[in-house]
């Protein structure tokens, strides 16, 4: 050599890796530079080791606050990977030469140091992709894209010059990928001087740095005399048999001619962190992304195809599509690969391309083996273009504590990080799926967001379903809550115990509570539980508090089926209930719209999360006293009856119920909550309406005195927003959608609703439309039609309460119990509760 090979690389080009194994195959220097922090060097022998599969990319962050981070990908087909395996594998020394990342790291939020455009470019000036966070996706664009201005318009101050463009232009093209893929990804490999195209390389970025500079950042100004440092350094050891793989913006400013005191002077008095870096892996997803912790290509997939394939790059791409086709059961024939390779072929020759690109090729695709349709190509961008490849790193590859012991607790439950988003079902039941479900609460409540919780398709409390995918910046945020301790469950109860010192709303404390049972924390949980019957005892807002209980039901319900000790998590919430019953009325009174609307959503999530709490009193308390009282007759609570305020629930529920603390107890005395509130006039009709129902619904309300409700709540005297607001409240739609099934079913309700509808004035109909639309819309398709085809055939009665003697237009008069018994017997042979008789096995054909 006559000097330092310097060899100009755009950051993750197949093209490029190509042609810097055949440069340095051609020159075989002693030494090699790349593009990178060098606190990352001690690194580079793992990338030699076999279990290092790529992608996957340096996180350097800072030690003393690790959100602070950073990421240097790699990719198979980076130029950077394949110089650092030449090296490793043919004995050269290898190092880093960029800006340290103590500096870059020390200099994210210093404004002059960031640019906010870098979002928005790509990767097309060659810059080595480092995607830098802090609190937060963001990168350092000093060594992502180089973004600037559209072709043909002049820079700015400001604003960087995407080089990529500026050369496209200049050969008459308007993308610059296209010109790229023709004019370097395209070449014949193997054919003419190895070191030619860097040459040309060379000689385009310097006329451009004539021209425009450093292209409009002042950091890479540092950054290359950082490297010219490194540079002069490597040749004073190892002479002129040094190799440089940079980005190709970055080769004039190494070529030319600088003092080693200017170059000092530029790094002089940069702030600096200390830093840890690591190998992580990574995804092509990540490589598609141009912000966040992406590299800003758009087709890693096929960039991976054209650098792996010996040979015939378009038919084998094209078997590929036609493969993931018949997996996803489409009828793609041999005849469609030959046809879709003509056409791709036929396709670049029309315009004027060297050979098939990736436009050219989806282009066929689309035509030959989709049908036009873009719904099976878009499969084939997702799982082919993009692809879901996660790399690989050895266990020798540094990491903190918490990672190690998350990445062993992975392998003992074989929970295997992936790409891919999957759904995983757990059986609570099975040891294995308990530990599972344990390990994905601990890191969610650590902020590491691997797994999401569906939504349970069933009522029962022993299965669980997770989404689950793998993002690589889950390392980071590993990293962070390293903070909180060296094992997942020391970090997160840690964590929990911290967050329930600092909690002030009772709602988040009632909701970390659940969390720590959902996770199994037995040593946080007794502090939760000592900060949430503080601050229980200290908050008076009764939306809060019913806001509070239903978090705490959840977390009772499950902590059954996983064994827990929820003793005292059953009192705090006993208690709480309680408390509720007795504030509840009186918050309910004189509300407006939105107040009662609100309010009704904390009575339908307390009702239910009252029937899931345990019985604290053995069973006795309340069950006894509580019963007559409870079933909505007789109560003697009627509008008036018992003071609107007391102290105790005593004054509330009155003396029948007053001694019941177990869960029977609470029961009965929300049951005289919920009847108190149908009844009072000064409540509003969406509470009045929702009470009634939900009494209905439990058994203590009996279908006459429902009747007789909502005829006095539909009475002419009741404004018609008011009743309107009370038909929406009791035939409104709840969780389980069941409204509209009671009026189709109870047609003397349905007559009563009717009448009122009809009655209502024309001048009143606009005002109360909305709450009707609201209330009949949320009901399902076929609900809806039955009532239409009810109300079409006219009411029962002609309007009020349906007569007891006659029977509703297709139905019967009444429950006929002789015709309902005599299906007993053939149910009970169905369900193999007894043999059948010798008169009816002989009525039973053999």
């Amino acid at each position: 050599m006559t000097g330092p090979l310097l060899l100009g690389v755009r950051h993750h080009g197949p093209g490029s890796a190509r042609a810097v194994r055949a440069a340095l195959d051609a020159a075989r220097p002693d030494a090699v530079l790349i593009e990178g922090p060098p606190e990352a060097d001690a690194l580079l022998p793992l990338a030699a080791d076999a279990r290092m599969r790529p992608p996957v990319a340096l996180l350097a962050h800072a030690v003393d606050d690790p959100g602070r981070a950073a990421f240097w990908p790699f990719a198979a087909f980076s130029p950077e990977w394949v110089a650092v395996r030449w090296a490793l594998d043919h004995g050269a020394a290898v190092h880093f030469f960029d800006l340290p990342a103590a500096h870059s790291l020390a200099m994210m939020g210093d404004p002059t140091w960031s640019d906010e455009e870098d979002d928005e470019g790509g990767d097309d000036s060659g810059e080595q992709s480092a995607d830098v966070r802090r609190d937060g996706p963001g990168r350092d664009p000093g060594r992502q894209g180089e973004p600037g201005r559209a072709p043909g318009r002049g820079p700015r101050p400001g604003l960087r010059v995407d080089p990529l463009a500026v050369l496209a232009e200049t050969a008459g093209y308007d993308d610059p990928e296209r010109w790229w893929e023709d004019a370097v990804e395209h070449r014949a490999a193997g054919t003419g001087d190895p070191l030619a195209p860097f040459a040309a390389v060379a000689e385009a970025m310097t006329a451009l740095r004539e021209t425009y500079g450093h292209g409009g950042t002042a950091r890479d100004p540092v950054r290359e005399a950082h490297m010219r440092l490194r540079l002069r350094a490597a040749r004073k050891e190892h002479g002129d048999a040094v190799a440089v793989v940079c980005g190709a913006w970055h080769v004039p400013a190494l070529a030319a001619k600088h003092t080693v005191t200017a170059d000092r002077a530029l790094l002089k008095g940069l702030p600096k962190v200390r830093a840890e870096t690591t190998w992580v892996p990574w995804t092509h997803r990540r490589l598609a992304r141009r912000s966040g912790y992406g590299a800003g290509i758009d087709s890693p997939g096929w960039y991976g195809h054209l650098f792996a394939v010996p040979d015939r790059p378009v038919e084998r791409w094209m078997t590929k599509a036609a493969g993931l086709l018949r997996d996803e059961d489409h009828a793609v024939s041999t005849a469609h690969v030959i046809e879709a390779v003509r056409l791709a072929g036929s396709l670049a020759a029309m315009r004027g391309r060297p050979l098939a690109g990736l436009s050219e090729t989806t282009d066929a695709v689309r035509a030959v083996m989709c049908d036009g349709s873009d719904v099976p190509l878009a499969l084939i961008r997702d799982r082919l273009v993009v692809g879901d490849v996660l790399g690989e790193v050895p266990e020798g590859a540094p990491a903190v504590p918490l990672q190690r012991d998350l990445d062993r607790l992975q392998r003992s439950l074989r929970l295997k990080p992936e790409a891919a988003e999957r759904e995983v079902d757990l059986d609570l039941r099975k040891d294995t799926d308990a530990a599972r479900s344990r390990l994905l609460h601990r890191l969610r409540l650590l902020g590491v967001e691997w797994g999401a919780p569906e939504r349970a398709r069933g009522t029962g409390t022993f299965r669980e379903s997770w989404r689950l995918r793998w993002e690589p910046e889950l390392r980071v945020r590993v990293a962070e809550a390293g903070a909180w301790g060296t094992t997942v469950l020391s970090a997160a109860t840690a964590k929990a115990v911290s967050e329930a010192a600092s909690a002030t709303a009772l709602a988040d404390i009632t909701a970390l509570a659940e969390r720590c049972l959902l996770a199994d924390l037995p040593e946080a949980l007794p502090l939760v539980m000592k900060a949430l019957a503080d601050r229980a005892a200290v908050d008076t807002d009764v939306s809060r508090l019913a806001g509070a209980l239903p978090a705490l039901a959840r977390a009772l319900r499950y902590g059954d089926v996983r064994g827990t000790d929820t003793a005292a998590l059953a009192e705090v919430a006993t208690g709480l209930a309680l408390r509720v019953c007795v504030g509840l009325p009186p918050a309910c009174a004189g509300l407006d719209a939105d107040g009662a609307a609100e309010m009704r959503g904390h009575v339908d999530a307390v009702h239910t999360a009252i029937r899931l709490l345990p019985d604290t009193s053995g069973g006795a308390a309340g069950t006894e006293g509580g019963s007559d009282s409870a079933d909505g007759r007789g109560t003697g609570t009627g509008p008036t009856a018992g003071p609107e305020t007391g102290p105790t629930a005593d004054s509330v529920t009155g003396p029948a119920t007053g001694s019941g603390t177990g869960a029977e107890g609470v029961v009965a005395r929300w049951a005289d909550v919920l009847e108190r509130l149908a009844r009072r006039d000064a409540v509003p009709g969406t509470l009045r309406g929702r009470a009634a129902r939900l009494l209905l619904d439990d058994g203590r309300l009996a279908e006459d005195e429902a009747a007789r409700l909502m005829g006095l709540a539909l009475s002419p005297g009741t404004a018609p927003a008011d009743a309107a607001a009370w038909v929406e409240g009791f035939a409104g739609a709840g969780g389980d959608g069941s409204g509209g099934l009671l009026l189709v079913h109870d047609e003397r309700l349905l007559a009563l609703v009717d009448a009122w509808l009809t009655a209502v004035p024309a001048e009143a109909f606009t005002d109360v439309l909305p709450l009707l639309r609201r209330t009949f819309g949320a009901y399902e398709p076929g609900v809806r039609r039955t009532l239409g085809e009810l109300v079409r055939r006219g009411p029962a009665g002609g309007g009020g309460t349906a007569p007891a003697g006659e029977g509703a237009p297709g139905f019967g008069p009444g429950l006929d119990a002789t015709r309902a018994d005599a299906v007993l017997p053939v149910l009970d042979l169905l369900l193999g509760h007894r043999q059948p008789t010798e008169e009816e096995g002989a009525g039973v054909p053999g």
